[in-house]
Parts: structure tokens; sequence; C-alpha cells
């Protein structure tokens, strides 16, 4: 029989987070533990890493860029992404090259330049990528992107704990805390919250109005 895998047990500090008018950005803590068979890290073990990805609502997003033609400014080239996230933030024990290899980043898109953006535009790949790397410097000069390597303390190797930063322009919805224990550049957990993120007050009220005089 092989040795039986380890289990994270994740949390977060908030489990719903109210927008108000005042509201100028909140603080996720992100802790847990690592529960080993036995109750503790087996003799010899090499250490493992922890990362942690939050991710908001997926959005579609379309990008045109602009060229100046006899003195005037028109729209280009342009690329459409089907599932962009709305917000992504990832922190690390290490940074994220050092932990995983590329093949594994893509599969669990840990890092910015491994977000499966899915562009639906017929532009050209070099186009796509183009477009794809301004999408994630515009979301990061907006404060919506972030990386945060060494940001994750793991103590004992059982304990760990991160924080992650929310932006007052944080768009609302659904959004999800996904923790993975790696190990050798090999996932052996992953466990996932959600975190709800909403309107409150009168912003909320605005809101509702808006989606009715819609109806």
């Amino acid at each position: 029989m092989g040795q039986a895998k380890p289990v994270l047990v994740p949390d977060v500090s908030q489990r719903a987070i109210d927008i108000a008018y005042s509201f100028t950005g909140a603080e996720l803590l992100l802790f847990g533990a690592i529960l080993y068979p036995g109750g503790r890290v087996p003799a010899g073990e090499r250490p493992t890493d922890i990362v942690v990805v939050v991710k908001g609502p997926t959005q579609s997003i379309l990008l045109r860029e602009k060229e100046k033609v006899a003195g005037i400014w028109v729209n280009a080239e342009h690329a459409r992404y089907r599932s962009a996230p709305s917000f992504y933030a990832i922190a690390s024990s290490r940074p994220i090259g050092a932990i995983v290899d590329d093949r594994t980043r893509a599969i669990y898109e840990l890092g910015l330049d491994s977000l499966q953006l899915s562009p639906t535009s017929s532009a050209p790949p070099e186009v796509q990528a183009r477009f794809g790397r301004g999408l994630v410097d515009l979301k990061q000069r907006a404060g919506l992107y972030l990386e945060e390597p060494n940001a994750v303390q793991v103590t004992d190797g059982v304990l760990y704990r991160a924080r992650v930063g929310i932006p007052a322009r944080v768009p609302v919805g659904r959004f999800t805390a996904e923790t993975f224990l790696i190990r050798d550049g090999r996932v052996l957990a992953a466990a996932v919250r959600d975190i709800d993120i909403r309107k409150s007050g009168f912003e909320r009220f605005v809101a509702r109005a808006a989606e009715r005089s819609e109806v």
C-alpha cells in the first residue's frame, strides 16, 4: 500500500465582504492546517510548499487597439477574451517558478502568465498573446491582478497563513479561495472555500433598482 497523502484543512477570515459607500478595501487572511497520517510530518519528509489563489467571477472582455490614420484615431486590431477572471491574486511560500514547472502552472493556472483567458477572436496567435499581456497589465495597474511570492508563511510544516489585499474597486460576486499543497513540483492536495463579495446599504438598493429597471 502507498503512503496516505496529507489533507488540507483551509479557512478564510471572512466568508462575506460587504461593499458600502465608504469601502476602501479589505484584507483577507487565508490560513489552515496540513494534516498528516499519524498527526505529524513524517521523518525525513521533504518540505512542502503552499500556494493560495483567490479568483473573482469570470467576465468577457473586449480589447481594442487604436492607431492614428490621417490625424484621426481609429480602431485597429482587437481581441475578445471569454473567461478572464475579474480578480486574481496568487500568494506562495516561494516564487511559483521554483515550486512547479510550466505544465503544472498551466493546468492549475498558477501565475498571471498561466491564466487561461479563452480568446475567441480569429486574430493570429502573436496578436492574441500581445493583447493577453496587455489585459494582464491593465488589471495589474488597477490592482485587480496580484502576485505575491514568499507571502505564505508555513509553520512547523503543518500550519500556514497568508494575507491577500482586496482593493476598493473589486467587483461583486462569488469568489473562490483555493489552496494547493505541493511537494517536489507535484500537487498533493487542493481545497477551496467560497467568498461572497456583495454590495450593502444604499449601494445594494441602487444596484437592485438598476436591475429592476432593465426588466
